[in-house]
């Protein structure tokens, strides 16, 4: 019997192997947080998810907040409800928003006031089909009060 067939197997793994920390890779872009008001207890942060391969936002961490939570809004009628979500699913390829008219990132237990300009560090560990997991360190820029992502809505002039 012939080794060579297993030294070409083994050589192809080996080559894979080399290949497997690019194979979890999700971007973030146009990360933000609205700015908060002296002694606000909470705000939200809002981002773009891109991931290269099936995978799934499994938690958020800041320092400047002792609670980080991943939430839901849902309308129910005239009723605006949140829940928090244990994860985000991010289908390959496919650009996942989180913004303040659906899934979004809840900062709570401020530790400080959040203030325009500012940037707040958000860690994102993200976790792959295979169950690999990545964390993103990223920078959200802080900014006004009354920011709106692009093309959100107002419900309070909605006919429901």
């Amino acid at each position: 019997m012939s080794m060579q067939p297993i030294k070409r197997g083994l050589a192809a793994l080996a080559l894979m192997g080399l290949a497997l920390p690019a194979q979890a890779q999700t971007t973030v872009s146009d990360a933000w947080v609205r700015a908060s008001v002296p002694h606000q207890q909470s705000t939200g942060a809002f981002m773009t998810l891109t991931a290269s391969s099936d995978s799934k936002l499994v938690s958020v961490a800041s320092p400047v907040a002792k609670t980080v939570q991943v939430h839901e809004m849902t309308m129910n009628g005239d009723v605006m409800g949140m829940r928090e979500v244990k994860a985000v699913e991010l289908p390959a390829g496919k650009a996942v928003t989180l913004d303040p008219n659906g899934l979004h990132v809840m900062l709570m237990g401020l530790n400080d006031q959040v203030k325009e300009g500012d940037k707040v560090p958000l860690t994102l560990t993200i976790e792959d089909a295979k169950g690999a997991k990545e964390t993103l360190d990223v920078q959200a820029e802080v900014r006004p009060l009354n920011a709106e992502a692009g093309g959100g809505h107002d419900h309070m002039h909605m006919k429901h």
